[in-house]
């Protein structure tokens, strides 16, 4: 995490652009399915996986983890890139 910090500080210093420094984009790593379900299994406590699969949302790839918890289904989309949750919903099953 410190790398990624000091880089892109000097990226700022320096005033180079992300394109003329593809070191910076190579230095973060995609979020894998298992780091992805973890996330969204931290959003919703509790809750059994039903299906995991790749999407793209908001324009940025995605996992899309479905979750099931009582009577409430979730669908939460954890961004490859940084681990980051895109969107989250929550619905109510009869």
């Amino acid at each position: 995490m410190r790398i990624r910090y000091a880089l892109a500080a000097a990226v700022t210093v320096l005033g180079l652009t992300a394109a003329a420094t593809p070191a910076v984009a190579a230095t973060t790593a995609a979020v894998t399915k298992a780091q992805a379900v973890k996330i969204a299994k931290k959003k919703v406590p509790g809750a059994y996986v039903n299906e995991v699969e790749r999407e793209y949302e908001h324009g940025r790839r995605t996992w899309k983890i479905e979750l099931e918890k009582g009577n409430w289904e979730y669908d939460v989309y954890v961004a490859v890139s940084d681990g980051r949750i895109v969107k989250f919903t929550r619905d109510y099953d009869d």
